[in-house]
């Protein structure tokens, strides 16, 4: 339980307050989270709408009997009160029913952690480390291909080519859509934590060791993520930009990023 109120409150919580990352992907009057990119995020915001019922149920209990109370037992209606001080079935009723609110929350919980956990099989490998102030990428399975990423300075920012202020990189990450991908985390200085909310992932990236994670993307687009452990005075400018392709356009990039490599 304690793990996954940590997971909602460090991958939930940063999209309903104001971030680069949610603003960048947001629309007028929007309502609810960012929109999902893979199964892990689509799973983690219904279990998010599951606890938004069972909250706004319990609010609205609660302020009814409040209420009720005020209102039947207040000194004008209820003049002489009761002297009663035990009521064991009553007891029993409020023991009973938080228990099973908590082991409602607990069994999706534990099934989504597992499910995020890692991936038995995966189709590739993509590594990561976080250096400061900037991401390096490898691809394991290609050759060892490798780059650095960095963002982009204010003053180069072209906005023809959709480029985003504090978002948009150097060197894009490209992943096939539909595939199965094992993402492996490490930093080779201090702690750095990778976040990108529309994969539903943030991982922390630790010196000496190696983390993990796993994505599949299902649809194309580019998505954008952040450093989220404050990790120096350059915390804030460590952006992650991935854009997600089809297969076939992944071996094409494959076949040029290994040219210039």
């Amino acid at each position: 339980m304690l793990k996954i109120t940590a997971l909602l409150s460090s991958f939930i919580l940063p999209f309903l307050f104001s971030n680069s990352v949610f603003a960048q992907h947001s629309k007028p009057y929007q309502m609810g989270l960012m929109e999902p990119a893979t199964p892990v995020a689509e799973r983690l915001i219904e279990f998010h709408n599951m606890l938004m019922y069972l909250i706004t149920f319990i609010v609205l209990f609660v302020m009814g009997l409040m209420i009720y109370v005020f209102i039947r037992f207040n000194a004008k209606a209820n003049p002489v009160p009761s002297k009663t001080t035990h009521n064991t079935p009553l007891e029993i009723v409020w023991t009973l029913i938080p228990t099973l609110i908590l082991l409602a929350i607990a069994f999706p919980s534990f099934k989504l952690l597992y499910y995020m956990d890692r991936i038995a099989e995966p189709e590739m490998t993509l590594k990561v480390t976080g250096y400061q102030w900037y991401w390096g990428y490898e691809y394991p399975d290609h050759d060892g291909l490798s780059f650095d990423s960095r963002m982009i300075p204010d003053e180069e920012i072209d906005t023809s080519k959709g480029q985003l202020r504090n978002l948009s990189t150097d060197n894009v990450v490209v992943l096939p859509i539909d595939t199965d991908i094992q993402i492996l985390v490490t930093a080779a200085d201090v702690i750095h934590a990778l976040a990108v909310p529309a994969f539903g992932i943030k991982t922390d990236a630790v010196p000496g060791r190696l983390t993990e994670t796993w994505v599949r993307i299902t649809k194309p687009g580019t998505y954008y993520g952040q450093c989220s452990e404050l990790c120096g005075s350059r915390h804030a400018y460590m952006p992650i930009e991935v854009k997600a392709v089809p297969k076939e356009e992944f071996e094409a990039w494959l076949i040029e990023a290994k040219k210039n490599n």
